[in-house]
């Protein structure tokens, strides 16, 4: 049996496509699935479940708008964002937020926009790394930076999807000054925090393309839009010897070339529900992407199922290394503490070289 590894050792081995002592396990519960396993008598999920040990530096890129609370009651709140959004959120219940109004709705207010993401030190939360960054180093994190920009932050968080479908093809221009105004800041705000010595291991952003069988918009459209901000990224953390590993919930299988051409070097999550196939993912590209999920989230409605999923999904996806394991979105809160836990022991079963 390999020695055991530290969550950073291993974690690089499979982006290097590598044996390590097992694959890595890295989920991420619903708020409410905590909540469950809290009741149930589990206080720190994280490490009673035995996950890999996978540290975030989160900054702020946004136009910085006031935060402000508009309504409170015991069931939800409706706040805005620093982003110009107005959000009805629910307290005891995990679903997506029901977006109420944009303050970005035309050209001009996306030049007031603009003039406020300049950058300055404040952005960075200083006291958090200096406290917290020898403590992931001493733990043997992987340490991940994360970017903010592109389609799905843009029509997500910011516009409004419908809106901004209509400006990919009305307006290209106005679309790329935007992934190239939130990119730019944003990069400016890491060059920061990595010339301060606070260096990491890779960088990840979220930018959901595909949904049921589909994806948003054109192959055509990905490459002239989407395709060239990606590259930049990329581009910026391999000068730096960092790995790059995008999110992209949905079916995006047409663009998975296109991540390999411009030195994607992780994908995730590999949502089964929509379209996306690991096995086929991993036979065809596995020696150049690593794949983090797979795992039908659905599936977790019964442990029987989950349990036999994980004994064919495993053992072939570990292969030459490669593979994290993870569930394809956030773990429901109808698997209880107990069951994810005898679930998580398997797959750390499974997944030794």
């Amino acid at each position: 049996m390999a020695q055991e590894m530290t969550s950073r050792e291993r974690i690089r081995r499979m982006f290097e496509h590598r044996e390590a002592d097992r694959i890595p396990i890295l989920e991420e519960p619903w708020e409410t699935t905590c909540e469950r396993w809290e009741r149930e008598g589990v206080t720190n999920w994280p490490v009673y479940m035995g996950m890999d040990q996978y540290r975030h530096i989160f900054t702020d890129n946004s136009p910085r708008y006031p935060s402000t609370m508009l309504e409170e009651t015991d069931d939800y709140m409706i706040y805005t964002t620093e982003w110009g959004v107005t959000l009805k959120e629910w307290k005891h219940a995990t679903s997506t937020p029901q977006f109420l109004d944009f303050q970005i709705k035309d050209l001009e207010k996306w030049h007031e926009a603009k003039k406020r993401m300049t950058f300055d030190m404040s952005r960075i939360e200083w006291d958090d790394l200096k406290r917290d960054y020898p403590i992931w180093q001493k733990e043997g994190a992987w340490i991940v930076a994360e970017l903010w920009f592109g389609f799905d932050v843009t029509h997500s968080w910011m516009i409004g999807t419908e809106d901004f479908l209509m400006m990919l093809i009305d307006d290209p221009d106005w679309c790329k000054d935007i992934y190239d105004t939130q990119l730019n800041l944003h990069l400016q705000i890491l060059d920061k925090i990595w010339e301060a010595g606070y260096h990491f291991d890779q960088i990840y952003w979220p930018d959901d393309m595909g949904y049921k069988h589909a994806q948003f918009f054109s192959l055509n459209t990905y490459r002239e839009m989407s395709k060239p901000f990606h590259k930049k990224a990329v581009d910026w953390a391999h000068e730096r010897g960092c790995k790059v590993m995008l999110h992209s919930c949905g079916d995006v299988r047409p663009f998975v070339p296109e991540f390999i051409e411009i030195g994607i070097d992780g994908l995730n999550p590999l949502e089964v529900k929509a379209g996306m196939d690991p096995y086929m993912l991993k036979e065809k590209y596995g020696d150049k992407l690593l794949f983090w999920g797979g795992l039908n989230s659905l599936d977790w409605a019964d442990p029987k199922k989950v349990e036999a999923e994980v004994e064919r999904l495993v053992p072939f996806m570990k292969q030459q290394g490669g593979y994290i394991f993870g569930t394809d979105h956030s773990v429901p809160d109808n698997v209880s503490a107990a069951e994810f836990k005898r679930i998580m022991n398997r797959v750390r079963e499974l997944g030794r070289y």
